[in-house]
C-alpha cells in the first residue's frame, strides 16, 4: 500500500510541476513549428554524442567503479551543455539569443539521459554491442524517435487545448491522455 501512494505523491508531483514550471519538453515543442523543429534538432543531437560520451565512459571506467557510471553520464551531458553554448555563442551572437533556450530545455531531459542509461544497459547484456558505431546509430534513433513522438503531440497540440474541450481537461491532462492511447497503438504494432 506504501508503494502505491509513494508513487501516487511522485506522479502528482512531477504532474504538477511540469505544468506548473511549463518544462515538459514534448509539450513546449508542440506549441509551434519552430519550436518543434529547434527542440527535435537539440534533443537527437544531445542523444547521440551524449551516446558518444556514454561509450568512451563505459569503455574507460574500472568495474568497480560503475556506481558511479549515472555520475559520469551527467557530468559528459553537462559538459555538451557547456560546449555547445559556448559554441553557439562565439559562432553568432544573435542566433544565440535566439536558440539557447533549446539547448537549455534539451540538456537534461529524459529522453537524453534514458537513451543513455538504455544504450549502457544494452551493452552490458550484449557484448556485441559494445562498439561505437551501435552507440552512435542508437543516440541518433533515439532522437529520431524524439522528433516522431513531438510530430504525432503538435498535430493534436491545437485541437488538445481548443475550447472545444473541457476547461479542467483543456492541455496538459488531454495532452496525456492522448499520449496514452498513441503509446498504447504503437506498442501494439510490436
Amino acid at each position: 500500500m506504501y508503494l502505491v501512494s509513494d508513487f501516487l505523491t511522485i506522479l502528482a508531483a512531477n504532474l504538477i510541476l511540469s505544468q506548473a514550471l511549463g518544462t515538459s519538453t514534448l509539450f513546449i515543442a508542440a506549441q509551434s513549428r519552430r519550436k518543434l523543429i529547434g527542440t527535435a534538432f537539440t534533443i537527437t543531437l544531445f542523444t547521440t554524442l551524449g551516446s558518444a560520451g556514454a561509450y568512451f565512459i563505459d569503455r574507460m571506467l574500472p568495474e568497480g567503479y560503475r556506481e558511479y557510471r549515472l555520475l559520469s553520464y551527467v557530468i559528459i551531458i553537462g559538459i555538451l551543455y557547456v560546449v555547445l553554448l559556448s559554441a553557439l555563442y562565439f559562432i553568432s551572437r544573435e542566433h544565440f539569443e535566439k536558440t539557447r533556450k533549446y539547448i537549455h530545455v534539451s540538456a537534461y531531459n529524459c529522453a537524453v539521459m534514458g537513451t543513455i542509461i538504455a544504450i549502457s544497459d544494452r551493452a552490458a547484456i550484449d557484448s556485441s554491442f559494445m562498439n561505437f558505431p551501435d552507440y552512435l546509430k542508437t543516440g541518433l534513433e533515439a532522437g529520431l524517435g524524439f522528433v516522431i513522438a513531438s510530430v504525432i503531440l503538435a498535430a493534436a497540440y491545437h485541437r488538445l487545448t481548443s475550447a472545444r474541450v473541457p476547461a479542467s481537461f483543456r492541455g496538459f491532462p488531454s495532452m496525456l491522455v492522448y499520449l496514452g492511447i498513441i503509446s498504447m497503438a504503437v506498442y501494439a504494432l510490436r
